[in-house]
C-alpha cells in the first residue's frame, strides 16, 4: 500500500507541477545542432544547446535551469531532484504537447491570452511591476515578453488538455474498488483522519428596491460609455467588477450550455448576438451585464460585469435576528436543524438536504479537519456533536455578507479503512491506481510512435520511462 501511496502522490505532484512549471521552450524551425564548448580564459565551458528532440519541440540544456528556478521562486525545493529527473520531467511534458497537437487538442489564441492577462496580474503584485517581470526573466521589452510567455501557456495548456483526455477516460467499476481493497494486506491498510459532517442555515440580509435600483442605473452608465466608445468593457470590468474569478482578466469567460454557471446567466448569454452587451440582470450573486465577443458554434468568448447591491446596516440587523430566533427555535426542539435548513435557509444548494455542506474536494459530506479549510475549521472545530454556533456574519471575495448557522451532525474519529464506511474514499484510491497504469501504457505507446532522441551526456540518465528506446 505504501508504494501505491508513493506513486499516487508522485503522478499528482507531476500533474501540478505541469500546470505551473514556466521553462524557455522552443518549436524546431530548421535544424538541430548539439551542445558545443568554447575555451575562455584557458578553460572549458560549455554553451546552451538542444539536448534532447521530442516530436518537433526541442529541450535546452538551459531550460533544465529555469526549471530547478521556477521551483525555487514559488517556494518549493530542489535539492533532491537530479538533472536527469528535470529532463525526465521535461521530456514528458514535451510528449504530452506533441501528441496534443497530432490528435487535435484545441487551444485558441484568446484562452491562451485570458490565462497570460491571468498569470500577469499575479506576477506584478508579486513583483512589483511589468518592468520587474522582464527584468526577471531576462527579457529586452514588454512584447519580446509576451511572445516568450504566450509559446509557453500555450504548451503547458497542450500539455494539460492532453492529460486530462488520458485521465478523464478512465473508469471505474464497484467489483474493481472491491477487489483493490481485498489486494491490500490488512496491515498495510490506510488510517484515515478524523472528519466531520457539517451543516449550516443561511440567511441572507434583504436588499431595497431602492438599492437594487442604484446598481442597475450604474450599469447602464457603464454600457452606455461602453457604447460611445468613452471605455472599453474589459476597463470597466477590472475596475469595478465584483466578480473575483473574471475580474483581473477584464470579465472574460468561455462558456457553452454545459459550463456550469446559473440558468438566468446562461438564458441571457445565449440570447445575445456577437458584439451586443445584455440589459442588467439578476442572479443569486447580484446583478450583471454581458458582452459577446465572439461566437464560435456552441461556445460563447464573453466578458461580464458584476455588481451587488449595497446591504444597509437595518437589514443586516433584521437577518441576524431572523437567524438568532431560528437558533432558539431548535434548541427548543420546536424543529429540527434539518427541517428548519428545508424551510427557512436562503442557500439553494444546501437547503434541500437539511442544510448539509459537500466537501469540494472530494464530493463527499465528510470534511477531513486536517485538511479542512482554515475558516471553517476554526467556526466548527470547537462544536460537540449537535451544538449549534452562534449567528456567524460571513463575507465572501465579492463583497455580500450574510449570517449563518453551522452544526456538526456526525463526527468521525481517526480510524483504519473500513470499505463499507470509506468506500468513496477507497473508490477514489483505486481509481488513481487505475489512472496512474492508464497513463504508464500511454507513455509506453506514443514512445515507440514518436521521434525522441536524446544527445551527450544525458543518455547516460536512468529514465522511469524508456526515452531512449533500449
Amino acid at each position: 500500500m505504501n508504494s501505491i501511496n508513493n506513486k499516487i502522490a508522485l503522478v499528482f505532484f507531476l500533474v501540478f507541477f505541469s500546470n505551473t512549471l514556466i521553462q524557455a521552450q522552443e518549436i524546431i524551425k530548421d535544424s538541430v545542432v548539439a551542445p558545443v564548448e568554447k575555451v575562455q580564459s584557458g578553460q572549458r565551458q560549455k554553451i546552451d544547446g538542444v539536448i534532447a528532440t521530442v516530436g518537433d519541440y526541442i529541450i535546452l540544456d538551459s531550460d533544465i535551469d529555469k526549471a530547478y528556478l521556477e521551483i525555487s521562486s514559488q517556494g518549493g525545493s530542489v535539492k533532491d531532484i537530479t538533472r536527469c529527473q528535470m529532463l525526465g520531467k521535461l521530456l514528458e511534458d514535451k510528449l504530452y504537447a506533441h501528441q496534443a497537437i497530432q490528435d487535435s487538442v484545441k487551444v485558441t489564441d484568446a484562452e491562451v491570452k485570458g490565462m497570460m492577462e491571468e498569470r500577469l496580474n499575479y506576477m506584478v503584485q508579486q513583483i512589483g511591476s511589468i518592468e520587474k517581470v522582464i527584468k526577471y526573466y531576462k527579457k529586452d521589452s514588454e512584447e519580446e515578453f509576451k511572445t516568450y510567455f504566450f509559446d509557453i501557456l500555450k504548451e503547458q495548456k497542450l500539455t494539460s488538455e492532453m492529460q486530462n483526455k488520458i485521465v478523464n477516460e478512465v473508469e471505474i467499476t464497484p467489483e474493481e474498488v472491491r477487489n483493490f481493497f481485498k489486494k491490500i494486506p490488512k496491515d498495510e491498510l490506510p488510517t484515515f483522519g478524523s472528519e466531520m459532517e457539517v451543516a449550516q442555515i443561511v440567511v441572507t440580509p434583504k436588499v431595497s428596491a431602492e438599492d437594487k435600483q442604484k446598481v442597475i442605473d450604474k450599469l447602464n452608465g457603464f454600457k452606455k460609455e461602453i457604447q460611445e466608445g468613452a471605455s472599453s468593457f474589459a476597463t470597466k470590468a477590472v475596475l469595478y467588477s465584483q466578480d473575483p474569478g473574471s475580474r483581473s482578466n477584464g470579465g472574460f469567460y468561455k462558456m457553452t450550455r454545459k459550463t456550469p454557471f446559473v440558468k438566468e446567466f446562461k438564458d441571457v448569454a445565449f440570447s445575445l448576438a456577437e458584439g451586443e452587451i445584455s440589459a442588467p440582470f439578476e442572479t443569486e450573486y447580484g446583478f450583471h451585464i454581458i458582452y459577446i465577443e465572439k461566437i464560435k458554434g456552441q461556445e460563447l468568448e464573453l466578458r461580464h460585469i458584476l455588481l451587488s447591491p449595497a446591504v444597509t446596516d437595518a437589514a443586516l440587523q433584521e437577518a441576524k435576528d431572523k437567524i438568532t430566533l431560528i437558533k432558539k427555535r431548535i434548541e427548543d426542539k420546536e424543529i429540527t436543524f434539518s427541517d428548519a435548513a428545508r424551510s427557512t435557509s436562503d442557500e439553494k444548494e444546501t437547503k434541500a438536504n437539511g442544510g448539509t455542506l459537500i466537501n469540494p474536494k472530494t464530493q463527499d459530506t465528510r470534511f477531513e479537519l486536517t485538511k479542512m479549510e482554515p475558516v471553517l475549521y476554526s467556526q466548527i472545530s470547537n462544536l460537540k456533536e449537535g451544538q449549534i454556533s452562534a449567528p456567524l456574519l460571513d463575507e465572501d471575495e465579492s463583497g455580500k455578507k450574510k449570517y449563518k448557522l453551522l452544526t456538526v451532525t456526525n463526527r468521525i474519529n481517526e480510524h483504519t479503512a473500513d470499505y463499507a464506511k470509506d468506500y468513496i474514499k477507497i473508490k477514489d484510491l483505486a481509481l488513481k491506481e487505475k489512472q496512474i497504469s492508464a497513463i504508464g501504457k500511454w507513455f509506453d505507446e506514443k514512445i515507440k510512435e514518436t521521434y525522441i532522441k536524446i544527445l551527450g551526456e544525458y543518455r547516460d540518465c536512468t529514465f522511469t520511462n524508456n526515452w531512449l528506446k533500449k
